[in-house]
């Protein structure tokens, strides 16, 4: 069936639910989180430093990994672009306006 996410109110970690369940017992902490029927939307990103998936609410501008601590860069879809590095053709994402991006892998400075 269809599932929905949220974050465990005692312990922050990730739980996954059924659609129309009103509580979520976190199988970790026991803390039972109620589901609000409207809550808040959720978006996702790539930890820079762990590469652990990060769940936060949309719109915060930084999200902070409880793995390793790593302050992360938050920003909308409407906020970043991509383009193909010019050395080794891997896909970069970049901040609306900036003039150039480095690859992290092979160094190369793309010009926007």
């Amino acid at each position: 069936g269809a599932q929905s996410q949220l974050i465990c109110s005692g312990c922050r970690t990730l739980l996954i639910y059924p659609h129309g369940a009103t509580n979520v017992r976190c199988a970790l902490c026991s803390c039972i989180t109620p589901v609000s029927p409207q809550g808040p939307e959720m978006a996702q990103l790539v930890c820079g430093g762990c590469r652990t998936l990060l769940l936060y609410i949309r719109g915060a501008t930084s999200v902070q990994c409880s793995c390793c601590h790593t302050v992360n860069v938050a920003m909308d879809a409407n906020q970043i672009a991509h383009v193909n590095c010019g050395g080794c053709s891997t896909t970069l994402v970049y901040a609306f306006g900036a003039q150039s991006v480095k690859c992290a892998l092979c160094q190369y400075i793309t010009p926007i």
